[in-house]
């Protein structure tokens, strides 16, 4: 994946198949945002970073979901385990990058 609009890319997401995205915004070292299974989920998803005292506080937001169909309410719900698990992996990663 490449931070720049317009760039497009896939997402191994295991059970839930590879999903095609696409960069929509980039602020470098303060924003990204992608579209996440276009044409069938059609969700976007944003990272944020903020200043906050001597750190960085990440911000997520994954946005989108269509509460109607059968797909958006299944994925809300499968995503919305998920996500924690991504996040508390993040930390770790960065340490081990940075060594």
């Amino acid at each position: 994946m490449r931070p720049v609009v317009g760039h497009r890319f896939t997402l191994d997401m295991g059970t839930w198949g590879h999903q095609a995205c696409e960069v929509l915004a980039v602020e470098p070292e303060r924003l990204l945002r992608y579209s996440f299974a276009p044409g069938s989920l059609d969700t976007t998803i944003t990272w944020r970073l903020h200043p906050e005292g001597g750190g960085t506080r990440l911000l997520l937001e994954h946005a989108g979901f269509d509460l109607d169909s059968p797909l958006g309410k299944a994925a809300l719900e499968g995503m919305g385990r998920g996500w924690p698990d991504v996040l508390q992996r993040i930390e770790p990663a960065l340490a081990a990058a940075t060594q």
